[in-house]
């Protein structure tokens, strides 16, 4: 079953499929698109997220970005999912945690893994139903119900992820500082190697900044910095054909030298052999 809203004028695209592995290239957009993948059935189901194989258990969801490659080659069972763009939902202005800058999204932190806990698995099972329906009555207000529906479902897992990934004992402006930086350093990574880039966009000190993430158990800043730098080395390495020099150039290093001792001190492996081995866990 698969289901799409559409809007030719602004390119937005939202879209709904009870098995990804076959639907996934059959929306009219497929680039650029952020998902939720739930997994409902009862058993778990398997898939790779970049170089990571992931485990999702039963009524456990997850979100990725167009920053990942996602691979259903080992999925066995099918996975519901949500595929959207920015066009559809998220606008420049719109920088709350239940945007898409939010903190389900584009941070560098792990693949965030959601259990819905068992009083809510109706709650999360009706919004689907509610889904599935509007998507079957289109009217001149569709994309304006989809897009509540879809908040809705942004609040609901964000709510989840709040008290699973990050603890409940976190203040709203603490998770709103871990939140921005995550967003910046994605937005900026190429350029921006220092703490103190991120500490002055945010009008905080980088001592603020690392106590914050220290309290709450959270990788230290520089950390989060260079594994997002890590990250996408290995996607070029993995799934382009640049060579050592040109990802060098693209991530801001001076040379390829550099950029394979950074690497290699990251992984464990040089950028080569970690491209003719198709990616090693590091």
């Amino acid at each position: 079953m698969r289901y799409e809203y559409h809007d030719n004028k602004l390119g937005a695209v939202l879209g709904l499929s009870d098995d990804i592995r076959e639907d996934e290239k059959r929306f009219s957009i497929t680039d650029w698109t952020i998902k939720f993948i739930w997994n409902r059935n009862q058993e778990p189901v398997k898939l790779h997220i970049d170089d990571k194989p992931i485990t999702l258990l039963a009524n456990q969801l997850t979100t990725t970005t167009y920053l990942h490659k996602v691979s259903y080659s080992g999925t066995e069972l099918p996975l519901t999912a949500f595929t959207f763009n920015r066009e559809f939902y998220c606008i420049n202005d719109h920088d709350s945690e239940v945007s898409c800058n939010g903190i389900l999204f584009f941070g560098t932190q792990e693949i965030p893994l959601i259990s819905i806990p068992k009083e809510q698995e109706q709650k999360f099972e009706l919004l689907y139903s509610v889904f599935v329906e509007e998507f079957r009555n289109p009217d001149h207000i569709q994309g304006e119900m989809l897009q509540m529906l879809l908040k809705r479902l942004i609040i609901l897992s964000t709510r989840l992820a709040k008290e699973q990934l990050i603890g409940k004992e976190l203040r709203n402006d603490q998770i709103e500082i871990i939140r921005k930086f995550n967003f910046l350093v994605d937005i900026h990574y190429r350029e921006k190697r220092k703490v103190s880039d991120y500490a002055d966009m945010l009008y905080k000190s980088p001592k603020t900044l690392s106590n914050i993430f220290a309290i709450y158990n959270q990788k230290s800043p520089q950390q989060i910095i260079q594994e997002r730098i890590s990250l996408e080395a290995k996607r070029l390495l993995l799934y382009t054909d640049k060579q050592n020099q040109e990802i060098a150039y693209e991530l801001g290093f001076n040379d390829a030298a550099h950029f394979s001792r950074f690497f290699k001190k990251m992984t464990g492996h040089s950028p080569t052999d970690f491209r003719l081995k198709g990616g090693i866990a590091a």
